[in-house]
């Protein structure tokens, strides 16, 4: 199991043991370290990039206030996750810039799904979240969706990630560890709905994604299916 580190010393990477470890904090909650190897994240990255090019990335901001986020983000799948000052966070079918209806997921991720999801039917909803040296994402709970007795499941690609996961409530205590490309994340059961985020990233520790920074791609089913 990964321990958790100081926030004194998120500066230093886990030790080899530790990234090979399939990691288990919360019922239903799985690290798989290096699920995808050198030459599977360049061919899911040639993937993901024939999906930006349909669907560019583009900067979402807050309800209410507005504020941009420090992410850029773009979707493949029937639906995407979207938010912005007058809608708020929810799913539509379309990309809210070109108007257009959103790629079709990749095939490596579709069968990423069937091989982990335990969960019989398909995903609806890729985010591709982009993540440049200064980006972080705040303590959130994946909550907009319908379905949460599938998991979320998501990969990083490129520079690796600090990330943290806490319990059901805010205030909860939190375990941080590193994300390295190639590394893929299951949020099920239990921590379907734990709190969880980036605190920071980690410039030029991978040179797979053009310009720098971490791409994170994460699967999710939207509404429940008919039985």
């Amino acid at each position: 199991m990964a321990q958790p580190i100081a926030p004194e010393s998120l500066q230093h990477h886990l030790t080899a043991r530790e990234r090979l470890e399939s990691t288990t904090l919360l019922p239903g909650f799985q690290h798989l370290p290096g699920y995808f190897d050198a030459a599977q994240q360049a061919e899911l990255l040639r993937q993901v990039g024939q999906v930006i090019e349909q669907a560019p990335f583009y900067r979402p901001a807050m309800p209410r206030s507005g504020k941009l986020l420090s992410v850029e983000m773009t979707n493949a799948g029937e639906l995407g996750w979207v938010t912005d000052k007058d809608g708020g966070y929810r799913y539509q079918p379309t990309h809210p810039v070109t108007g257009a209806p959103w790629p079709a997921i990749p095939d490596m991720l579709i069968k990423l799904w069937r091989e982990l999801a335990g969960y019989p039917h398909p995903p609806e909803a890729c985010l591709i979240n982009l993540y440049r040296s200064s980006s972080k994402l705040g303590s959130h709970v994946d909550a907009d969706e319908e379905e949460t007795r599938a998991p979320v499941i998501s990969v990083s690609l490129g520079d690796d990630a600090v990330f943290h996961l806490g319990g059901l409530k805010r205030s909860d205590p939190k375990i941080r560890f590193v994300l390295h490309s190639g590394d893929v994340v299951v949020l099920g059961g239990e921590a379907r709905l734990a709190y969880h985020g980036v605190d920071r990233i980690h410039p030029g520790t991978s040179p797979l994604v053009p310009g720098g920074g971490r791409i994170n791609l994460t699967l999710r089913r939207v509404s429940r299916a008919e039985p």
